[in-house]
């Protein structure tokens, strides 16, 4: 038999508390696509860190091409010919292309000659590039094929991709599965990670499936149906998002003619919005990342200020009203970037928690704050929405992606909004988690609450919503009923076809 391109055996890493991998073994064959699967905090960042020389293994040993292998930081491993794509870009927004490939090499050629090899790397791949642009000027799409271009130009025989089509349209999809394909019939093993369990049914080879640190299964994709996957995860079977459909109410919330200013450089102006909400509805907006989505959210949270329009709640205008306001209200929001703007990544679960449910959960009275509302606030989140989290003095940093963005969520939630805005509700989550956070919304609506759904995941939109919208170019489409549209007419909306659907009865 030929000899698997890397072996892992045994691998071992202990954080206090917590053993993150518990004697890993398996092996990614030469020209493979291999995925690796398990639910948030079952280990595989780590595990991916430790390929990658960003984490040391506790135990264990891994073997690249038959030699030992065991990089002591990153530059090694790309050495060694391994590459990484990583979930969040590490690019500057000011600096052209060619300028953000080049701080990613050791020694970089000159800027003239890197580009020559940008352009041709990029189309022989199927990802063109212009090494000239500024980089805050490009889509999401366009700034992974960065990140790609940036891996390809190290000629890799691994190349790690982390959640690599969560800010991508179907159709960039499709480019860089062709890409993929290309990379597997010229040699190069591929480790992918992804929680969209159809994309791995789609382009992966093998699965190794992690729970709680340990190998717990290993299939052929391809054969098994993704729902076993998702159990296999998480060891127990899942439930389908579901609620009872039952009459709207009245109008909550209404936006005329909202439009704004970007409010930085590279953002997104918002353009003439017309948009009519009612209680107990699930209105889900798609749309590619960066067309509008973060100030859409931050103008109704009361973040950003409008530059014209109105926005009533219940009949009142609160266009001047503050955050603070709108939440005393019920008008809530959960940003997309949860640490940092949804979570102080210094500060515990308890502080996070009073940062926003201090108005509608009473944590301050008299200028006092309430520190025991507050940690049993932050403890009620954490069981009803199952944050794997020693206890709600944690801080917000240490928790994983997918434990934190179920805790950003949960607070809101359990605040008992009348209105609710959430952007990418469950980016980065596992199935389980997802589900989860999905059904809560449902029931948020089932009890009379008005939610509006921010996702670039089209899937999760069209399982949880009433209605669907498309933002391009900062510009909404008017929603239409999401049962029965179909994928090209919601493609045409994400494209900016605005005019194509009628603008009477959406409310």
């Amino acid at each position: 038999m030929t000899t698997p391109l890397l072996e892992l055996s045994g691998l071992t890493k202990a954080y206090p508390g917590v053993v993150a991998n518990s004697e890993v073994s398996f092996d990614i064959a030469r020209g493979e696509v291999h995925a690796l699967l398990g639910e948030n905090g079952a280990g595989k960042s780590t595990l991916v860190k430790t390929i990658y020389g960003l984490v040391q293994p506790d135990a264990g040993h891994m073997r690249l091409d038959g030699k030992s292998f065991a990089p002591a930081e990153p530059r090694a491993a790309r050495a060694a010919g391994v590459a990484m794509v990583f979930q969040h870009f590490s690019l500057f927004d000011a600096m052209s292309v060619a300028e953000n490939v080049a701080l990613g090499m050791e020694n970089p050629p000159a800027l003239n000659r890197l580009a020559r090899q940008i352009r041709e790397v990029s189309h022989s791949y199927g990802l063109p590039l212009d090494p000239d642009r500024i980089v805050g000027d490009l889509s999401a799409g366009e700034r992974q094929r960065v990140e790609i271009v940036r891996c390809l130009l190290q000629e890799p025989r691994l190349l790690i991709m982390d959640e690599p089509t969560s800010v991508l349209t179907p159709q960039e999809v499709d480019i860089l599965f062709e890409t993929l394909r290309k990379l597997r019939e010229e040699g190069v093993s591929i480790l992918y990670i992804s929680h969209k369990l159809e994309e791995i049914r789609t382009i992966c080879d093998r699965a190794t499936i992690l729970r709680h640190g340990k190998v717990v299964g290993k299939c052929d994709p391809k054969t098994t149906a993704a729902r076993d996957m998702a159990e296999q995860m998480v060891g127990a079977t899942l439930a389908t998002p579901s609620r009872s459909l039952g009459n709207t109410g009245e109008v909550v919330l209404e936006l005329t003619g909202l439009s704004a200013p970007a409010p930085r450089a590279f953002g997104t102006a918002l353009k003439d919005i017309d948009l009519t909400l009612r209680a107990g509805e699930v209105l889900g907006i798609g749309g590619v990342a960066g067309n509008g989505q973060d100030e859409l959210a931050m103008a109704l949270s009361g973040e950003m200020p409008v530059a014209q329009g109105m926005i009533r709640m219940k009949g009142r205008e609160i266009g001047r009203d503050g955050v603070t306001a709108r939440r005393c209200m019920g008008l809530l929001c959960a940003p997309e970037e949860r640490m940092g703007h949804a979570a102080a990544p210094d500060m515990s679960l308890t502080e996070n928690a009073l940062l926003t449910a201090g108005p509608r959960e009473d944590l301050v009275r008299h200028g006092f704050l309430r520190w025991g509302r507050a940690k049993s606030f932050a403890e009620k989140v954490i069981e009803r929405f199952d944050v794997r989290t020693p206890g709600p003095g944690t801080a917000a940093r240490a928790l994983s992606g997918g434990n934190l963005q179920k805790f950003v969520i949960g607070r809101e939630i359990m605040q008992r909004p009348e209105v609710l805005v959430v952007n990418q509700p469950t980016w980065g989550v596992d199935a389980a988690a997802a589900a989860t956070i999905r059904q809560a919304l449902l029931d948020l609506a089932e009890a009379g609450a008005a939610v509006i759904v921010i996702s670039q995941d089209l899937d999760e939109l069209m399982e949880i919503s009433d209605r669907f919208a498309a933002l391009n170019g900062g510009a909404l489409s008017a929603p239409r009923p999401a049962e029965g549209l179909g994928i090209d007419e919601i493609g045409m909306m994400l494209g900016g076809a605005h005019d194509m659907t009628p603008a009477h009865g959406e409310g």
